[in-house]
């Protein structure tokens, strides 16, 4: 899958075939059931660096992987599960920034796939991500059906994302005073010809880029890999795991809470190898 910039000496430096630039760096992210060994992106250079910085700040040492969805992904960095007890509710935890998205259509989640966790859409329109939480992506196979849902689903997100967008704008504002008003007026027909002009103003948004479709690579990758096709475009991947896959499979198999928290503390220590 990977490929060498030189072959004459050891060169720190990999190419994915669909484009993707692993890091000179490598990661090692050590729990009790084994070790993954990670590559950042260079094509995320913020989070890259910002990973790096807190790596070697021994940030992580002692954290807990505090939600775990088996078939879905693990996740940790919260800061406030270091001296947790055992029925917190973990996940609000942050350092006191975010990063901007570096959103890159090559970078995928595929089973395997670091990236960064973030606050919802409706409190995170730009999709900026948690200075410090990252989730693992472990997923499952899907079907070429499967796929097809999630690109709706996507694109549904997407014009609801461009919707909410307009109706914050001064033009939606004062359009959606408008409509209320005639509502409220009983001007049915008058209401609905400014409903169709909100609609026409979201859709001219929306149609400012073409609709989601899974490339080739995509498809290949969730169709005999695995992974979360429907978070592709709205979290940053910023890494892989390049080594530990099946240390990946028992993390995300561990018995957890209705709060998707372990039962047994799962704490990770975090390197430059």
């Amino acid at each position: 899958m990977y490929k060498k910039l030189a072959v004459i000496v050891f060169c720190a430096w990999f190419f994915c075939s669909n484009g993707q630039t692993l890091s000179k760096e490598t990661i090692i992210i050590e729990t009790d059931f084994g070790k993954l060994k990670v590559k950042l992106y260079e094509e995320t250079p913020l989070h890259k660096a910002n990973f790096l910085k807190l790596v070697r700040e021994k940030f992580y040492d002692s954290l807990l992987f505090h939600r775990i969805i088996n078939g879905f992904m693990i996740q940790g960095g919260d800061p406030a599960s270091k001296r947790a007890n055992d029925t917190a509710q973990l996940g609000d935890g942050d350092v006191a920034y975010r990063l901007p998205a570096e959103i890159n259509p090559a970078l995928i989640h595929k089973k395997g796939a670091l990236a960064a966790a973030r606050d919802g859409d409706d409190v995170n329109p730009n999709f900026e991500s948690s200075g410090c939480q990252f989730y693992i992506v472990q997923g499952k196979v899907r079907t070429k059906e499967d796929l097809q849902k999630y690109e709706a689903r996507i694109n549904k997100t997407r014009y609801t994302n461009c919707a909410n967008a307009y109706l914050k704008s001064a033009e939606g504002q004062t359009q959606k005073q408008l409509y209320n008003r005639l509502k409220q007026e009983t001007k049915t027909d008058s209401a609905e010809v400014v409903n169709k002009q909100i609609e026409l103003a979201i859709k001219k948004q929306y149609d400012l880029k073409p609709e989601y479709t899974f490339t080739s690579y995509q498809t290949d990758r969730y169709m005999n890999v695995g992974g979360t096709p429907h978070l592709d475009g709205t979290y940053t991947v910023f890494g892989e795991v390049v080594e530990g896959l099946l240390v990946l499979d028992k993390l995300a198999a561990v018995k957890t809470n209705t709060n998707d928290r372990p039962l047994t503390n799962i704490r990770m220590r975090i390197y430059v190898k």
